[in-house]
């Protein structure tokens, strides 16, 4: 401890030359720092819209009452689940371990909005309400009114002008809509949300599903949830129904669904691949602006530097205090990112209703990139650094 003392002593007393340098002239300061705040905001941009974009498309699995998920080996995303045999829940009930096996419907459909008439894509998910599948308590509290021919429930938290209808079903009347050209009671609210999928759900019956899409096969099904005997082992349940049901299925605890869904947007479409190359572009970007900065500074005082070697500073000291201009330009520029994407988060949420939140993990993440980006083009910018001489001072 007392070895740490003398050389933070030194450290304190040190002249911070990188905060002279940059402060010298502040026209270029504000440059830099701008360029790097744009860089960050680009990257918490990016970040955060990909967050959101798994986030969104998983908040209805997170909600789902099951310990085990059959789905097709087809299958790629919640909306495109292909559908299978509704023997296969039969012979699922027959598996040690299993208390029930129910089916779930998902379809994407056309939706004409109450108040606008605006045709929007809306998910219409339907399931037993004998057997409650998700973890809502607006959507369990409503189990007996979607018994009813051609009775749904309707999220309040989709994207889209529905406050007129919200309003009305709040007060306890029932609002007709049209799906799939359907004429259609709404007499229930939940919340969930928007996705990148769809601007909304609706939650049915399986009876009431069926009558919507009259061309889905009675006999198949697009997902089966299943629960497990209080005790029962998950993963050892999972095991037996692999081996014991036919390979048309895929059998998946209620965490790999969720990891199903996120893969399919992470590696099976473009958007996924949109958002990190949006990173690495905001990295970029940033890296350029800052080694301009460094490079046009170490230019500029060229004949500083040499005078330092010919005094007997070593290329160590004066690499310090380029990597120093760095460091502060990285926080200098990540205050302002920061903020601006706070505004801009909240902006987004508010026009489409995505789960776009500033979470610390992220800032850290972005303050890392920031740094290292920095750094980057601080090393850059010392490669004319070393070519600093005392010889050209004359």
């Amino acid at each position: 401890m007392i070895g740490l003392i003398k050389p933070l002593q030194q450290l304190r007393r040190r002249t911070s030359l990188g905060w002279l340098q940059l402060s010298h002239d502040k026209g270029r300061m504000v440059v830099a720092v701008a360029g790097i705040a744009f860089a960050d905001v680009l990257m918490f941009m990016q970040l955060g819209f990909q967050n959101a974009l798994y986030t969104s498309n998983t908040r209805l699995h997170q909600t789902l009452q099951t310990d085990l998920v059959l789905i097709h080996p087809q299958a790629r995303n919640l909306i495109n689940l292909s559908s299978f045999s509704r023997r296969r829940l039969y012979q699922a009930m027959n598996v040690p371990g299993v208390k029930s096996a129910e089916p779930l419907y998902v379809k994407i459909a056309n939706w004409k909005n109450p108040e606008t008439r605006r045709e929007t894509s809306l998910m219409v998910v339907g399931f037993n309400p004998n057997h409650p599948a998700f973890a809502l308590p607006e959507v369990n509290q409503n189990l007996s009114a979607i018994k009813l021919p051609d009775t749904v429930l309707f999220d309040r938290a989709s994207r889209g002008d529905y406050q007129g209808t919200i309003a009305q079903i709040d007060r306890g009347k029932a609002v007709k809509a049209e799906v799939e050209r359907r004429t259609i009671n709404v007499s229930g609210l939940f919340t969930v949300g928007a996705s990148f999928a769809a601007d909304g759900i609706l939650m049915t019956s399986d009876q009431n599903y069926l009558r919507l899409f009259p061309r889905q096969n009675a006999a198949s099904v697009n997902a089966g949830l299943i629960q497990l005997q209080p005790g029962a082992d998950p993963v050892e349940v999972q095991q037996v129904l692999k081996a014991y049901l036919p390979p048309d299925v895929k059998v998946l605890t209620k965490q790999e669904f969720i990891d199903f869904e996120k893969n399919y947007w992470a590696k099976n479409t473009a958007i996924g691949f949109v958002f990190n190359l949006g990173v690495a572009m905001g990295f970029v970007v940033g890296v350029i602006i800052v080694y301009q900065v460094l490079s046009t500074d170490v230019s500029d005082h060229m004949g500083e530097y040499a005078t330092f070697k010919a005094m007997g500073y070593r290329n160590v000291y004066l690499l310090g205090i380029v990597f120093e201009e760095a460091l502060i330009l990285s926080l200098l520029g990540f205050l302002p990112g920061v903020g601006v994407s706070f505004g801009l988060y909240s902006l987004t949420r508010k026009a489409t209703n995505l789960p776009l939140y500033m979470t610390l993990l992220r800032a850290v993440i972005v303050l890392l990139l920031n740094v290292i980006m920095c750094t980057i083009s601080g090393a850059i910018a010392t490669r004319k650094l070393q070519a600093a001489d005392p010889a050209d001072m004359f």
